[in-house]
């Protein structure tokens, strides 16, 4: 992994190479080191490691995906902002099958520093809700649903709301006492 600051330079370096093949007329090599250029601007806007810990979480395969992304050594220096968010986001959603307060940490970190894709951003917001309705915080949790609902244009989020918001509903029903009432019951 190149830190974030090497790839712009050697994307200027390309660039200058290219330029440099326009001007001995060498058409072909220069317009071939633009298309090369590209792929450092490209890795630049999506971190390769991050994507390939992508791919291992499409496969289910979460300590695969756990030892890329602890390839990452200092994120904040490493990555652009909204990457440093799908690392947290990453980081969050593994890390949630264990320890819901760490999870809440990442989540909280990918929520401030944003996320490129709404869908993404409105799974957060609802495990957020999750951790906020396990603490018994329903207002919060109530507040982040709204916002998960609001994120999810295209409705793939609505089962799993739906599913939260029964959940809530049986929270806030009072228990039913089991037992002896005193009216009613049967007398030995």
């Amino acid at each position: 992994m190149f830190n974030k600051n090497i790839k712009l330079v050697l994307v200027a370096l390309v660039i200058g190479l290219a330029v440099w093949q326009f001007t001995e007329t060498n058409i072909g090599n220069g317009i071939m080191l633009i298309l090369l250029s590209l792929i450092f601007v490209f890795l630049y806007f999506k971190n390769e490691i991050i994507l390939l810990a992508f791919l291992r979480l499409r496969k289910q395969d979460f300590p695969g995906a756990k030892k890329w992304l602890d390839k990452i050594k200092n994120p904040s220096a490493a990555l652009v902002p909204k990457q440093e968010g799908y690392y947290n986001y990453l980081n969050g959603l593994m890390i949630s099958q264990t320890n819901m307060v760490e999870a809440e940490k990442y989540f909280r970190k990918a929520e401030k520093l944003g996320l490129n894709m709404s869908a993404d951003m409105a799974m957060t917001k609802l495990n957020l809700a999750g951790i906020a309705m396990t603490k018994n915080r329903k207002r919060e949790a109530e507040q982040l649903m709204i916002e998960a609902k609001k994120l999810d244009k295209q409705n793939m989020l609505d089962d799993q709301i739906k599913m939260m918001k029964q959940q809530m509903k049986k929270m806030g029903q009072p228990r039913q006492q089991f037992g002896r009432s005193g009216r009613g019951g049967r007398r030995f």
